[in-house]
């Protein structure tokens, strides 16, 4: 049981990180520079990193909700 929650604890930091790499690539890809004031270089790449975190937590969590669902499926037959 306990291995049950290392090995789950694993995946879901893994597949969190990667996919915060991922949007972070991606966002380097979009042009920021019309939202943010001169001179407050600082204060966008602050922003930037939550808005990575915070999209690409949101996108491994639903992967990983959706592997569990679908390991799940397993006892509705």
């Amino acid at each position: 049981m306990d291995q049950y929650f290392a090995e789950e604890a694993i995946l879901s930091m893994t597949s969190h990180i990667i996919f915060i790499i991922i949007t972070w690539r991606v966002l380097q890809s979009v042009n920021f520079d019309a939202f943010f004031r001169k001179h407050r270089v600082f204060e966008a790449r602050v922003l930037l990193i939550f808005i990575t975190i915070a999209i690409g937590t949101t996108v491994s969590r639903f992967f990983l909700d959706f592997i569990a669902w679908s390991n799940s499926l397993v006892y509705l037959f």
